[in-house]
């Protein structure tokens, strides 16, 4: 038996080269891209609040999965340790210094957790695990991450809500942070233009294994 054949069994991923310039770029690209996405989500949930009326509050929850989007997103394309963090932590940084968000510095720590949250699943499957459980567990954990911070921050604890809160922000998370960015990741695989990066050259792998 070759030596070399390890390398050669498909069912056997050899380690990943170490990041690329290209791959900053576009994790750059996703981050300010979606950090103008975000305070979009901002404006709809303020509309939402207002039509929800006595509820309102709960608007919050029900449209946070869409803060989520570009950790998953960044994370499947470019397939390295972090890439999901720093694009949030991007978006983050659009949002507080270009766009004036009334967070403020404080939305740097939501942006890092619902990074580390969302790229979470990916890194523990070593990023060769990409179906709708993933997702949906990516979406799950970002969303879980903030909520019990934020929990903290609002006073959350201890109200007869807070389950309906929990629950609401945890189905947003899977649906709207989770399915929605694998939607989102197979449409871009489909057009060709992410080929060049990690997803694009593990497909080629796994069609001529």
């Amino acid at each position: 038996m070759s030596l070399t054949t390890p390398l050669a069994d498909p069912a056997i991923t050899p380690s990943r080269p170490p990041w690329q310039l290209k791959d900053l770029v576009l994790c750059v690209v996703l981050g300010v891209v979606f950090g103008f996405v975000y305070w979009a989500v901002v404006v709809a949930w303020k509309a939402l609040s207002l039509a929800m009326g006595p509820a309102g509050d709960l608007a919050q929850h029900v449209l946070f999965g869409l803060w989520l989007l570009v950790a998953p997103l960044a994370s499947a394309i470019i397939r390295r340790p972090g890439a999901g963090i720093l694009a949030e932590l991007i978006a983050a940084v659009v949002e507080v210094v270009f766009l004036g968000s009334p967070v403020g510095p404080l939305l740097l720590l939501a942006g890092f957790l619902q990074g580390l949250g969302s790229e979470l699943p990916f890194l523990l499957t070593r990023f060769r695990s990409f179906g709708w459980v993933t997702y949906a567990l990516s979406g799950l954990l970002g969303s879980c991450l903030v909520f019990f911070w934020s929990g903290l921050r609002f006073g959350w604890y201890g109200q007869n809500i807070f389950l309906g809160r929990f629950a609401l922000q945890a189905v947003s998370g899977i649906i709207l942070g989770g399915l929605l960015a694998k939607l989102l990741v197979d449409l871009l695989a489909r057009t060709g233009v992410v080929d060049n990066y990690a997803i694009g050259r593990d497909r080629l792998t796994r069609s001529v294994a």
